[in-house]
């Protein structure tokens, strides 16, 4: 046993993406917080791409920044290349993918935990967890024992974690950190359920062994969009990234050594994410695709290191020298570190609720790659629920919940402790059925008032978006009432757009619905626009544009809503329930849904049972709500 060495009102182990966030949040909204990593230089670190968004990622950032969290303002602060994606699609998946130095990235980090007020940042492995009634006890490897009121899990890929290379395969995090050894065990020695998956990285690569001479360029936007509301002056784009493909005498190398692969040889059991695999599973996945896509992106501006984005493997080292080596721009390049692919231990999130607490353990909560996520967006996002509702617990609040009507962030927690997650979980647009709503242009409009009902929005920040969706209302105003007269030049407008010409006034609103028209081909015959920022402009052109689409998701969001009213007893046995079938009764009372509207989402669990519920429901009113 070791030695007493303090209290805290919430802990948090690990210093990655999650870790931050939920760290951060828990000592903002005033709890005396720790946050606890193995090794204080990897705080902050981005051990895969060097770079922060992308679709539906973007959103999440823009969400994380709406409430109050840390994310898209340290983005913004080291981006080197700032591009939004998907612009030739509708305004639901526009996402926001930023290029960062992942260096300068987890030094501010790093140093925002250290000022923060009411954290301590340490430097410990915590091998134990144990509980005592209602108190939590962590142990750190030197036998300092603290004594925590909430503790918040955040280990991302070093719990249990093991890398592979070929056939040599050794115990260890990632980018050649020590693993978080003990810890695992102590966790199913509670009864917490756990399993394997892994994650992989690509090479990186010398800069001036790479010949850019006939690589296609990609640039950064022109006008670069910051992740952060409170950012007001981003700068200019500071690199370039480039493109290459690869080829027949690639996926040649590749087959020949498949044998050599740890994953395809039996020794990997960890499930690998599903929408990033391996360029070895992509060359056997997709066997009848000549070529692959891949992105060469510089690491930082102090560093000669450049990321090979699309190339990750867990092939033998000499392998890996061979087939990148095939690729045009990489025939002499210089490997600095090899690509691999690591083994970690996880939970099954069926195991939470919704505020990311385990269902079974109060105080004891998950957040990122530890509950089968993958990706910093997504593990910055949960880090942040779990730490505002670790605070709360401790504040002895009501607790944080976001829908999926609300948020990304709302959808992705919903899926993970609803549906559960067979391999590593990655945000995407089509996982969310009203993305039409939850755009990232709008991520204020629809989480900053929660955020300031949290606590974590400042006084100035909040003035700043009151006016902003003041502005917004009285543009749409200006729109509807504004009538614009027929003219030669409004219709030589109208006819150049293919669309017709009018020959009567016509509302400005009315002209603007019109998909061929927009702000900035009208602006000449728009006489009294205002002078307001291009990110008014942009929303309010949204709305008009869709309106009819956006109440028409108005109106099913709030058929969900109605249904997320009918709060199920906490401790229901389902078996009880005549009507219900075997595999819902087995589903629901495995999950344990809040409300009607979650047990509607869990698989197994049919429209017929959920009419069953609702009729139990109605009968049972005046029953124990849990």
């Amino acid at each position: 046993m070791g030695y007493f060495a303090g209290n805290y009102d919430v802990a948090v182990i690990g210093a990655g993406h999650a870790g931050i966030e939920a760290g951060l949040a828990a000592a903002r909204l005033g709890c005396h917080t720790a946050v606890f990593t193995i090794n204080l230089d990897a705080v902050g670190n981005c051990p895969c791409n060097p770079s922060i968004g992308g679709t539906a990622k973007g959103h999440l950032v823009r969400e994380i920044d709406a409430l109050g969290g840390e994310m898209g303002k340290t983005a913004d602060e080291c981006f080197l290349q700032m591009r939004m994606l998907n612009r030739g699609k509708g305004p639901a998946v526009h996402s926001l993918r930023a290029q960062i130095d992942r260096k300068k990235y987890a030094e501010v980090m790093k140093h925002k935990l250290e000022l923060q007020n009411n954290l301590d940042l340490r430097q410990a492995e915590i091998v134990a967890l144990n509980r005592d009634e209602d108190i939590w006890s962590i142990e750190t490897r030197l036998g300092a024992v603290f004594k925590c009121k909430t503790v918040i899990v955040a280990t991302g890929t070093f719990l249990g974690g093991k890398v592979y290379v070929g056939d040599v395969s050794y115990e260890s995090g990632p980018d050649g950190l020590f693993p978080a050894a003990f810890l695992g065990q102590s966790i199913r020695d509670l009864g917490i359920s756990t399993r394997r998956f892994k994650t992989g990285t690509p090479a990186r690569v010398l800069k001036s062994s790479i010949d850019f001479s006939n690589l296609e360029v990609q640039p950064g936007d022109e006008n670069p969009t910051p992740f952060s509301y409170e950012t007001e002056n981003l700068g200019d784009n500071r690199v370039v990234c480039h493109i290459s493909y690869t080829n027949e005498r690639t996926k040649e190398i590749i087959l020949n050594n498949i044998h050599r692969s740890p994953l395809y040889g039996g020794k990997i059991e960890g499930i690998g994410p599903r929408y990033c695999p391996s360029i070895e599973d992509k060359i056997v996945r997709f066997s009848e695709k000549p070529r692959h896509q891949l992105f060469i992106e510089p690491c930082g501006l102090e560093t000669e290191e450049m990321y090979i984005q699309g190339m990750s493997s867990s092939l033998p080292e000499d392998v890996q020298i061979d087939f990148y080596h095939t690729i045009p721009g990489l025939e002499n390049a210089l490997i600095m570190r090899s690509a691999y692919a690591i083994e970690y231990d996880c939970i099954d999130p069926i195991q939470l609720d919704a505020t990311l607490e385990f269902t079974s353990y109060p105080g004891l909560y998950g957040a990122g790659q530890f509950n089968g996520s993958s990706g910093y967006e997504e593990a910055a996002a949960q880090g942040l629920i779990a730490g505002i509702n670790a605070a709360r617990k401790v504040l002895n609040k009501e607790p944080f919940v976001l829908d999926r009507a609300s948020s990304y962030i709302g959808t992705l927690i919903d899926d993970l402790v609803t549906k559960g997650v067979s391999d590593p979980y990655r945000m995407m647009t089509s996982r969310s059925e009203y993305r039409l709503i939850l755009r990232q242009d709008n991520a204020d409009t629809r989480l900053t008032p929660l955020g300031r009902e949290i606590g974590l929005i400042s006084d100035k920040r909040w003035e700043k978006f009151q006016l902003k969706q003041k502005l917004i209302e009285q543009e749409y105003k200006r729109l509807a009432k504004t009538v614009i007269s027929p003219s030669d030049r409004l219709n030589e407008i109208l006819v150049s757009r293919e669309t017709s010409p009018i020959t009567t006034g016509i509302r400005l609103i009315e002209l603007m619905k019109r998909p061929q028209l927009g702000y900035d081909c009208l602006k000449e015959i728009d006489t009294t626009r205002p002078n307001l920022d291009k990110n008014i402009f942009e929303q309010v052109e949204i709305e008009v544009k869709y309106e009819g689409y956006i109440r028409r998701q108005t109106a099913q969001i709030e058929q969900m809503r109605r249904l997320e009213k009918k709060t199920l007893p906490k401790y229901i046995d389902y078996n009880d329930i005549q009507g219900l079938r075997l595999e819902a009764q087995e589903k629901l009372n495995k999950v344990r849904p809040q409300n009607i509207g979650q047990a509607s989402r869990i698989s197994g669990v049919s429209p017929a049972d959920i009419s069953v519920l609702v009729i139990w429901l109605s009968q049972h009113k005046n029953t124990e709500k849990g």
